[in-house]
């Protein structure tokens, strides 16, 4: 309305800078332009928020996790309307918006370029659920899953999400070649063409879209499909975590996961715990072995998570070395050396820094049974990944499997001594 005043902020190469600019001058409202470079600076977006009365602006979900970093953000009382759009809105981060700014409407909105800017919106609820819809399609637009044949996925059942409508843009310049492979004639209206945009969809029971992650962020772990994106939000579903990205690199055995982190103001992260949560809500192959704990999580011009700047992993141990104590202790480390291809492991090392997955944890297992003949289980490495804590543990089941041995002997002496008498 024309009491309302938004905060043009995100650069004019992103293209949600068009309704930024455009909206509030068709509507009467008045804009105010931010100082560049102003979208990355929480502080000084909270001095803008307060000195204008800003009601409106948009956020691409990682900067709004850093501006509610910032502890401020409750005197930002002219608020009323807070658009998301960009990335995928994780559930916590809604949360945490309703319970900072709950006098402000949170809205999920979801769109390609390539479909002029946005093309569904979701007014976001307090529902409970652990994922945030993106709604359903704007006016003139149309919106299908589709499997892999172009049949209408039935509600539930993932796909990819094609569009249609008057929001379609015409091709890519000079690149026919990717136009015909993206834009593809629609099975359902003739003459008329559908987008490919690459995401994972759902339609929910109750008709709204669920965003699940982007086709190519699906990647396969020991031939078994994994989201990307099931993964970050259950890292961040847990308190101490701030920021979250999972990716696939290659591994000793293969691709193996590796999870980025930031952890909240005044948290710290324990990369053993937090695996271990993990481990509680997800199959152990979907458990990254490798978690680097960042003061944030690397961003682009346009505010979203660059993905290409995140570091290598260090897989070098950074405890103090100490050498392994006991028999137990010493074949272990020698185990690990050769599935690790590690020149030197400490008593105080951690099998899944050094390198180490759930595959490669299978392995050691095997080797365990035949080198020790124990039988060790997937579930008590990520229990026990320090050096030190499995072999106690390799130490505890050898104990009781020798005990057990030595009663099945005395019974089976005692049955030898009745077939005598």
């Amino acid at each position: 309305t024309v009491d309302d005043v938004v905060l043009q902020k995100t650069p004019f190469s992103f293209d949600v800078s068009v309704w930024e600019f455009f909206w509030p001058l068709i509507q009467g409202a008045r804009l105010v332009m931010a100082p560049p470079g102003a979208h990355r600076e929480p502080v000084q977006l909270v001095e803008l928020i307060r000195t204008h009365g800003i009601t409106t602006l948009h956020f691409v979900p990682s900067m709004l996790q850093a501006f509610l970093a910032h502890g401020e953000v409750e005197t930002c009382t002219s608020l009323t309307r807070l658009v998301c759009s960009g990335e995928a809105l994780p559930a916590e981060l809604q949360n945490q918006v309703f319970a900072r700014l709950s006098h402000a409407s949170l809205y999920n909105l979801y769109g390609p370029t390539e479909a002029a800017i946005d093309v569904t919106h979701w007014t976001c609820q307090n529902d409970g659920r652990n994922q945030v819809a993106i709604g359903q399609p704007i006016a003139g637009i149309r919106t299908y899953v589709l499997d892999g044949d172009l049949n209408l996925a039935p509600p539930g059942v993932a796909g990819e999400l094609y569009l249609g409508g008057v929001g379609l843009a015409r091709g890519y310049l000079h690149r026919p070649d990717l136009t015909s492979e993206r834009f593809v004639a629609d099975p359902f209206v003739q003459g008329e063409r559908l987008y490919r945009t690459g995401d994972l969809v759902r339609w929910r029971e109750d008709g709204q879209l669920e965003y699940l992650g982007r086709l190519d962020y699906q990647v396969k772990i020991r031939g078994l499909r994994i989201e990307l994106g099931e993964i970050e939000a259950e890292l961040l579903a847990l308190p101490e975590v701030r920021e979250a990205v999972v990716v696939a690199q290659d591994g000793l055995s293969g691709s193996r996961l590796v999870a980025y982190v930031a952890p909240q103001t005044g948290s710290e992260l324990d990369s053993t715990l937090l695996r271990e949560a993990l481990g509680q809500k997800l199959p152990d192959y979907m458990v990254p072995g490798v978690v680097v704990t960042l003061d944030a999580l690397p961003l682009n011009a346009n505010g979203k998570v660059d993905r290409k700047a995140l570091p290598e992993p260090d897989l070098a141990s950074d405890t103090h070395y100490e050498p392994p104590q006991g028999e137990v202790e010493e074949a272990l480390a020698e185990i690990w050396s050769e599935l690790l291809d590690v020149e030197r492991v400490g008593r105080h090392d951690n099998f899944f820094e050094l390198g180490g997955d759930s595959l490669l944890a299978m392995q050691m297992a095997a080797r365990i049974q035949a080198d020790m003949q124990v039988e060790l289980k997937i579930s008590q490495v990520f229990k026990n990944p320090l050096l030190r804590d499995l072999a106690e543990c390799i130490s505890t089941l050898n104990s009781e499997h020798s005990f057990e041995q030595s009663l099945s002997d005395i019974d089976s002496f005692i049955d030898s001594m009745d077939t005598v008498q």
